[in-house]
């Protein structure tokens, strides 16, 4: 992609996967599937990437929840999701990382939370939207390639 006055910048947002049961009462299984890596893109004035910035596009996964004390019990929140925003850039140019906060929310069943929030969830397959935005408190980013990774989670 390139940027006004000719700096480019390319950002990628993969997601890197972990699941663990949330209790040691419900057994069953948590699978996480990555179905695409999402892509940051600037804001006009450079300070912002954003997988909802105009170019960007959001991760998705595909998560599949299954437990058969869950589904005996007729239980709704068998599990715990969440997508913790990143604390830096897995990779970035020389001062990319310096002054910069992430952000990153999720969807599921219609409704976006904060990346640590933890939504319940009961037995089913979703297809689950992941967005990132990294703001740069002072100054701009500067051209180069930028990776970050959000880990989603499935407890």
């Amino acid at each position: 992609m390139t940027m006004r006055g000719g700096a480019s910048v390319l950002g990628i947002l993969s997601l890197w996967l972990t699941a663990a049961p949330a209790q040691a009462a419900i057994i069953g299984t948590c699978t996480i599937n990555v179905q695409t890596t999402g892509t940051l893109s600037p804001n006009p004035t450079i300070n912002v990437f954003g997988s909802t910035q105009a170019g960007g596009s959001a991760a998705s996964v595909s998560v599949t929840t299954s437990s058969l004390l869950c589904s005996l019990l007729n239980l709704l929140d068998c599990y715990g999701l969440s997508a913790p925003a990143p604390v830096n850039f897995l990779s970035a140019p020389s001062g990319g990382d310096a002054n910069v906060t992430f952000a990153s929310t999720y969807t599921v069943d219609s409704v976006t939370y904060g990346g640590s929030t933890i939504t319940r969830v009961s037995n089913g397959t979703r297809i689950i939207p992941v967005n990132l935005t990294a703001t740069k408190s002072t100054g701009i980013f500067p051209a180069g390639t930028y990776q970050a990774q959000v880990v989603f989670r499935c407890e």
